[in-house]
């Protein structure tokens, strides 16, 4: 390359210009950098529907909402119930009526509809306006279920909220600790309707700005958030968060081992060797870089079955039976799941709620299952008894490894995949009749489980997915609302899933534990026992 000399002399005053240029240069991309640095990124395989919480029904919708959203209690790390926007609250003598004494430093996120602070302090109205709201028939809320037990809410003025009760629940308290009661503001919500799902406003740490559906999520910190940590200092540290939706886990794994995104939950086939060894731990290659969190999780993943489908496989008691007796769910953890999460031998409720009983399930009998599907074929006549079980693909070597085990006792399974939003939609108008699904633990009681029984439950308007009816079932789980002492509600919930259990109407698989994978350096994340995202709190190193 020839060099060009020239004469040309710059003056001092010349240099000085092309100096701070420079420097302004360097400092904006220092800027820039050091926002960035503040930047929590992370995926959402499964995508988000709403950003409204009255339809905040699944754990990616919870964990999006929990960012933008409060309500008058919370839960903490070890899901003990803390005040919220409430700063304190009491309950009456017979425990019908809840009173609760609002802070008066909470703001809704700034907009316009506002008027001229672009903002308000949140009070009892609000409250009284988002439950009713919660209520409302029109709305066809799926969360309305919550206040089932409520007799009536009043705001007594700005600062006091009052809810009363029909009957004593001794639970109720965790049931507004859900997203589906986070108080919202009516001036906003009557401007958008329906469309508050894409144009949310609440009071979280982190406000609504941006969200290109299917693509990109973005929120930003709310300087005007209402809590702060232990030192004082204001929540959240992070400046924003940042969600991309790539649909399989195997690209967001990858994208997560190239440093792009700071976080990943769960685990799946598609890279748990790579990340773990066959006894649970992370590989020498990921541990200077990679942390791994876990801990215990109220999720019992299962397979169910819609009792009032045309099926005689499905409607037989003999074939459920030799489905729950027929694999080795401790094998299938090993081999499928590297140890993380516990065998399923016990009911409905998992490890760690009140109720759960190891005894009342069933093991690993292949002889046995054998011997029902023989009884099947000679009762009903069919000789090649078979069902379709569907799933998503991400659970699809469960399902494979079921299906590999049943054939040895006689009975074909056929495995469908489908999209989790079509499955979801089949699952809750009676078109599937056998799927694999999971119950995460929306409040901390065994009720929450076992109302997934209840007939009066029965799915598109409820959780009972299996339209399972009991009429001893349905007076226990009545009865259950009247008793206040624990162990004899323990009792009682026990006895209930020992009858969903006799009846075969689900296979638990396994009571999952929650694992986290953030890089080296994230702090403050944590977990929890209903892995509900919680960033405010998480510092970016």
């Amino acid at each position: 390359m020839k060099l060009i000399k020239t004469n040309i002399k710059y003056s001092t005053p010349y240099l000085i210009v092309v100096y701070i240029i420079l420097l302004l240069s360097a400092c904006a991309d220092n800027t820039h950098k050091n926002k960035d640095h503040l930047v929590f990124r992370y995926n959402e395989y499964a995508n988000i529907n709403t950003l409204d919480p009255a339809f905040s029904r699944t754990l990616q919708d919870n964990s999006v909402c929990n960012q933008l959203f409060n309500g008058l209690v919370q839960l903490d790390s070890n899901l003990n119930i803390l005040p919220c926007i409430a700063k304190n609250w009491n309950t009456s003598e017979d425990g019908l009526t809840y009173k609760f004494t609002l802070r008066n430093d909470v703001y809704f996120h700034k907009h316009a509809l506002f008027g001229k602070d672009s903002t308000r302090t949140v009070n009892a109205k609000d409250f009284e306006y988002s439950l009713h709201r919660l209520k409302d028939k029109k709305i066809a809320a799926p969360g309305s279920w919550v206040l089932n037990k409520v007799d009536y809410f009043k705001a007594i003025n700005d600062s006091i909220f009052q809810i009363t009760l029909k009957q004593p629940f001794p639970a109720f308290i965790g049931l507004l600790t859900t997203k589906y009661c986070s108080v919202v503001p009516k001036e906003i919500v009557e401007h958008f309707g329906t469309e508050f799902r894409s144009h949310p406003i609440g009071t979280g740490p982190f406000k609504f700005k941006r969200w290109e559906e299917n693509i990109k999520l973005v929120f930003r910190k709310n300087q005007n958030y209402f809590e702060k940590d232990e030192t004082g200092a204001s929540l959240p540290y992070l400046e924003a968060v940042a969600l991309t939706f790539l649909p399989d886990k195997q690209s967001e794994f990858l994208q997560f081992a190239q440093g792009n995104i700071d976080f990943v939950s769960g685990l799946d086939a598609s890279y748990k060797d790579e990340l773990l060894t066959a006894d649970g731990h992370l590989r020498d290659s990921y541990s200077e870089t990679v942390n791994m969190i876990r801990g215990p999780y109220l999720n019992t993943e299962y397979l169910g079955f819609y009792l009032d489908s045309k099926t005689p496989e499905i409607r037989s008691e003999l074939i459920r039976k030799a489905i729950n007796y027929g694999f080795n769910r401790k094998k299938m953890m090993i081999y499928l799941r590297n140890g993380i999460g516990n065998p399923a031998n016990g009911g409905f409720i998992p490890m760690g709620l009140a109720g759960y009983s190891k005894s009342i399930g069933f093991s690993y009998q292949p002889e046995k299952a054998k011997q029902l599907v023989k009884q099947f074929k000679k009762e009903s006549g069919i000789a090649n008894p078979e069902i379709t079980l569907v799933t998503t693909s991400n659970y699809l070597d469960f399902c494979e490894f079921i299906q590999r085990e049943l054939q040895k006792t006689g009975l074909t399974i056929h495995v469908d995949v489908m999209p989790e939003a079509t499955l979801r939609s089949a699952r809750s108008n009676g078109k599937v009749d056998m799927f694999r699904s999971s119950w995460i633990a929306d409040y901390l009681d065994a009720e929450n489980y076992l109302s997934i029984f209840y007939s009066k439950n029965f799915a598109p308007s409820g959780s009972n997915y299996f339209h399972f009816k009991n009429t001893l079932f349905d007076s226990l789980y009545n009865k259950a609302f009247t008793v206040t002492n624990i162990e004899e509600r323990k009792h009682l919930y026990t006895t209930m899933d020992s009858l969903a259990m006799q009846n075969a109407i689900i296979v638990p698989l396994y009571y999952d534990e929650v694992v986290r994978f953030t890089r080296k350096n994230i702090s403050g994340l944590g977990i929890n026992p209903i892995n509900l995202l919680d960033l405010r709190r998480v510092k970016k190193n």
